[in-house]
């Protein structure tokens, strides 16, 4: 007994430990060496079977009493004074331990379900223009994904022939294996290495798939855009996934969408934003121009003395809302009015005349400005 390891310290725990102490360290040991997590990992195993050996005593008062007094020498039968325990016939099972804790299916093969299993989502990505976000569009995507093999419709059996029941673990995908311990013998848990935790064995397989039931295959499919879809959204197709395995449902295919940039507008949520040139003439005198839309140009009248920078919305020309196509947004509107940086000679001389009749009116909106700020102060 000599090198066997003190069970406390197997647990990473103080001997005045809990209850819930002994609980939660042989828990987190467990999850980190169970064997479904750690394949042909014999360091892991054993680790996980010394842990739950010494949870199945700590975990235990009387057992718990005998260890702290005798040792291991409790349950090898020498114990003094007649209060150990012997270990002759004793049996645990560390797999019911660990399903205790966890339910048996936390790693996804410990208590492997042989039923029908959904198969696996597949994402893809999908660029589209600002105009088919904006309209909504059909698009082909093509991408390469699992499809049930048409020649044994999936069983990876040839055809004629019938995946067998494993004979090994009864079909059950898992088998039990004993072993001499101190306390007899101790039964644990794994994948049946017969059939890889399968159930089944396929004596014949498909030439076609290889026995995989399966073939990787590229395959084309429509997909619906949305109006109003932005970047970064994504588009669900239900059971276009990957196909389920024992006649399971297929899993989903996820299409993120990416949104090319337009020329001219810019989108904030369901809102459109655009910049107009204007010339100055059309500032200060005004005008109707037209304002370009994503679906037909608006006609917009300038109001004589607009201001560079001038916003103006349009409404109900924005995107569609995506979750409810009949609530849109706006266009907003910026009027910029462009400075002309080539002038004859005749259009300097006009504007000099324009600039000296209004010399006087500009003096005085000059003058009253900074008496406003004067007065403020």
């Amino acid at each position: 007994m000599a090198d066997k390891r003190d069970y406390y310290d197997v647990l990473g725990i103080q001997k005045s430990a809990g209850d819930d102490e002994i609980k939660k360290a042989y828990r987190n040991l467990a999850k980190k060496y169970h064997p479904d997590a750690n394949p042909n990992n014999t360091d892991a195993e054993t680790k996980f079977k010394e842990a739950s050996e010494a949870y199945e005593i700590l975990s235990d008062e009387k057992k718990r009493a005998a260890y702290d007094q005798y040792g291991h020498s409790a349950f090898s039968g020498g114990a003094g004074g007649g209060g150990g325990f012997s270990g002759a016939g004793f049996e645990f099972d560390m797999g019911d331990i660990f399903e205790t804790f966890f339910g048996g299916d936390i790693f996804g093969g410990g208590r492997r379900r042989q039923g029908p299993r959904r198969g696996a989502d597949v994402t893809a990505q999908m660029s589209v223009t600002f105009e088919e976000a904006f309209f909504g569009a059909s698009k082909d995507i093509s991408l390469q994904m699992q499809e049930n093999c048409e020649t044994c419709g999936g069983s990876g059996a040839k055809p004629g022939t019938h995946p067998e029941n494993c004979k090994h673990c009864g079909g059950s995908g898992r088998e039990r294996v004993q072993q001499q311990s101190i306390f007899g013998y101790v039964t644990s848990e794994r994948t049946c290495a017969v059939c890889r935790g399968e159930g089944k064995i396929i004596r014949e397989p498909c030439q076609h798939c290889s026995g995989k039931g399966k073939l990787r295959r590229t395959k084309t499919l429509q997909v619906n855009i949305p109006k109003g879809i932005d970047g970064g959204q994504s588009i669900r197709l239900t059971g276009k996934g990957e196909p389920g395995d024992k006649g399971g449902p297929n899993g989903d295919l996820l299409i993120g969408i990416q949104v090319r940039p337009h020329k001219i507008f810019r989108r904030e949520g369901v809102n459109l934003y655009l910049t107009v040139p204007i010339t100055f003439a059309q500032a200060t005198l005004g005008d109707e121009i037209s304002i370009p839309t994503m679906e037909q140009d608006e006609r917009f009248t300038v109001k004589p003395g607009t201001q560079p920078g001038t916003v103006a919305t349009i409404r109900g020309r924005g995107f569609a809302n995506v979750k409810n196509s009949r609530i849109t947004g706006d266009l907003i509107v910026t009027l910029n009015v462009v400075v002309p940086t080539r002038l004859n000679e005749r259009q300097k001389i006009k504007l000099r005349e324009f600039a000296d009749e209004t010399d006087d009116d500009a003096k005085e909106q000059k003058k009253s400005f900074f008496e406003k700020i004067k007065g403020k102060q």
